[in-house]
């Protein structure tokens, strides 16, 4: 009955953790808003501060921290789709769709489909 308490006990203390560590990034949210670093230099930066939150709240009060052969598994396809969709303009820049026919030039230096009247 001991250790079921330490339990809950461990398990509220993770909690408050986490939930302090989100109030703390909740105000480097704040503040980086304050923070003039371009455009490109803002959303990377509020980007960097989501993933974190948004990391330690699927971890930890999503349980996903305990689900690890499921969330590889789903890496590896994400990581596979990621591929195949970054390769698709790579195969339509080598095919020759949509590109014009050019007409052969006709003997006698007169244009193709013109019979020199």
């Amino acid at each position: 009955m001991h250790s079921d308490a330490e339990e809950v006990r461990k398990h509220i203390r993770t909690y408050l953790m986490i939930g302090g560590a989100l109030l703390v990034f909740t105000v480097i949210t704040v503040a980086a808003s304050y923070l003039n670093l371009g455009v490109a230099g803002n959303v990377t930066l509020a980007l960097v501060i989501a993933t974190m939150k948004g990391s330690m709240v699927a971890a930890v009060f999503m349980h996903l921290n305990h689900e690890k052969p499921w969330i590889y598994g789903s890496l590896v396809l994400t990581i596979i789709g990621f591929l195949v969709l970054m390769s698709v303009p790579m195969f339509t820049t080598m095919d020759n769709i949509g590109t014009p026919i050019h007409a052969p030039a006709a003997v006698g230096g007169a244009e193709a489909g013109h019979e020199g009247h």
